[in-house]
């Protein structure tokens, strides 16, 4: 707290936040590591020693070159650096290779790449308003924002034990958010002719000559590029798509917040479409003049995988797994099912494959598309039709990446932090969704202890999540304490069953015969009880923003 006191009254909180989080990031190398770090030093050897015609064709190791050319080169550049510290680190065939060497150079440069998050967290907290302004540091909607995003415990176990690259991407997304919402010009200029919405004052022309358009240009490439980073994030494209188009292509809305048709700018759609056009050129190109482009695409979209992960993904499949399961089990033990008949691949072995359901129907890829795109239109046409300004644009954000998350194909754990993220942007400026964000990322980050299941870092892990949680729920508490409870008895309870959950999964269960009978049974109850929490975050939050009038109504009223 001394520290925080000190960084207070010289101004520089944020850098000793960001100081402190570093800090932590490297007393973290010595733990324990995922196969995901064999998977990038294994990129790192690809891009370094093989041509570019060979990236995609590579195949000597399982763990492939499937993530777009942009992260491909990513991986181009840090093999350059890589090979002043280990050599043979960069040898394709050097299967499940680690050094000491390796190990610190790759913690060293996720540690370094989350420059670019910080960055844009500093961003992100300048387009937050200062309506609920605390007396002390700590009370301060800025300050509980940068410790929600720089000591995030999802992020910090993913990239810094499990080991992932996810700060920088996220923070190419942060930047892109930050961008859309913010205006160019003097920031006196701007604090005189805005008010507290961002929004201007003074007639368009005039806003024009000082200079105070927003960004959406910056915006727009930053998501662009971050695409061709990784394509996990066109689970949020539509929201970004919709929101550009609305709010930019067309130049005025009518007094009560709906659009003017006849303000559709053909230049500013072309100026948009040319930005996404050159981004996609620069990385796809090279492929397109090698006639490799079906090759990168299956590489990036391998439906052949199962419909779950090894570990589902607490979302609404996990759910109707643990229905067909538990129906399974009825009927075979009433007889209504021939045992012989049963299919003998497993959503529980662990592995990564198709199966068929044995009683409920089988799902397919498209069953999954096309659930996702119905769970995503209500956002997308709340987003047109209802505008809510940024809060709107966000609020959509979130619900695209949690409807792809709770019905798409083959999704990760980790995905969570794709809605985690941008609602904690949503925390700090309303009470209502400062209680979907902590409901949401509790039981989302609980969903993620299975990632590290070694004994060294159980204390880490529980320690971590515990300071973060208690943090999360105390300044939001206290910054809304003149608002009703962010949690009812109902929310309360799950909540705290989280506790006993993990007492029973960690401590109990190892030391009962169900360990051998059923090996599975910790990993199916935390992601069927943590399914449960998110589905609820996810509902609550859709009947929010299904009942919230437009900004232009309730500025009337």
């Amino acid at each position: 707290m001394a520290a925080f006191t000190i960084a207070a009254g010289t101004g520089n909180w944020f850098s000793a936040l960001a100081l402190g989080v570093t800090l932590l990031k490297c007393l973290l190398i010595p733990t324990y590591h995922s196969t995901d770090f064999e998977v990038h030093r294994n990129w790192l050897a690809i891009t370094h020693s093989l041509p570019i015609s060979q990236w995609y064709y590579e195949a000597t190791s399982e763990w492939t070159l499937d993530y777009p050319p942009f992260f491909a080169w990513f991986e181009y550049i840090l093999s350059h650096v890589a090979k002043y510290f280990d050599q043979e680190m960069l040898n394709v065939r050097n299967l499940n290779y680690s050094s000491s060497r390796t190990l610190l150079f790759q913690r060293f440069s996720v540690i370094f790449m989350d420059v670019l998050f910080v960055y844009a967290v500093h961003e992100c907290c300048k387009c937050i308003d200062g309506k609920k302004v605390g007396k002390e540091l700590t009370e301060k909607p800025k300050f509980i924002l940068s410790v929600l995003l720089l000591w995030n415990f999802g992020l910090l176990i993913v990239d810094h034990i499990h080991f992932q690259y996810n700060g920088f991407l996220f923070g190419l997304m942060l930047l892109s958010i930050a961008r859309l919402f913010q205006r160019q010009g003097l920031p006196i200029l701007s604090r005189l002719v805005l008010n507290s919405r961002g929004q201007a004052i003074l007639p368009p022309r005039l806003t024009k000559v000082l200079g105070l358009q927003k960004r959406h240009m910056e915006g727009a490439f930053f998501f662009a590029v971050l695409l061709h980073f990784k394509h996990i994030y066109l689970y949020v494209a539509p929201a970004y798509g919709v929101y550009l188009l609305r709010s930019y292509c067309f130049t005025a809305n009518k007094p009560d917040g709906s659009i003017r048709w006849n303000s559709f700018s053909f230049v500013r759609v072309i100026s948009l479409g040319l930005v996404v056009f050159l981004v996609s050129a620069l990385s796809l190109g090279p492929f397109l003049a090698l006639n490799q482009l079906p090759q990168v695409f299956s590489r990036l979209f391998p439906f052949k995988r199962g419909l779950c992960h090894a570990y589902w993904a607490p979302n609404f499949w996990a759910l109707y797994n643990a229905l067909d399961k538990v129906l399974s089990v009825i009927g075979l033990k009433l007889k209504f099912l021939d045992p012989n008949n049963i299919p003998k691949a497993s959503m529980t072995s662990g592995l990564v494959q198709q199966f068929q359901h044995t009683v409920l129907p089988s799902v397919t890829p498209l069953t999954t598309l096309i659930c996702t795109l119905i769970a995503i239109l209500p956002s997308i046409f709340c987003l047109w039709f209802k505008p809510q300004g940024p809060r709107g644009f966000l609020r959509c954000l979130t619900l695209c990446a949690l409807s792809s998350f709770m019905f798409g194909w083959h999704v990760h754990e980790k995905a969570i932090l794709l809605a985690i993220l941008p609602m904690s942007l949503l925390s700090v400026q309303k009470a209502g969704d400062a209680s979907i964000f902590l409901i949401l990322t509790t039981t989302g980050h609980y969903s993620l202890f299975p990632l590290l299941f070694t004994a060294p870092e159980l204390p880490i892990k529980i320690l971590l999540m515990l300071l973060f949680t208690i943090y999360s729920i105390s300044s939001l508490k206290t910054l809304f304490r003149k608002e009703k409870p962010l949690f009812n008895w109902m929310e309360t309870f799950y909540l705290l069953g989280l506790g006993p959950l993990e007492v029973f999964c960690e401590f109990v269960f190892p030391f009962t015969s169900w360990k051998v009978k059923y090996p599975f049974l910790p990993l199916l109850l935390t992601s069927v009880y943590c399914a449960v929490g998110i589905t609820y975050a996810w509902f609550k939050l859709y009947v929010s923003v299904l009942i919230d009038p437009p900004v232009g109504k309730t500025k009337k009223q």
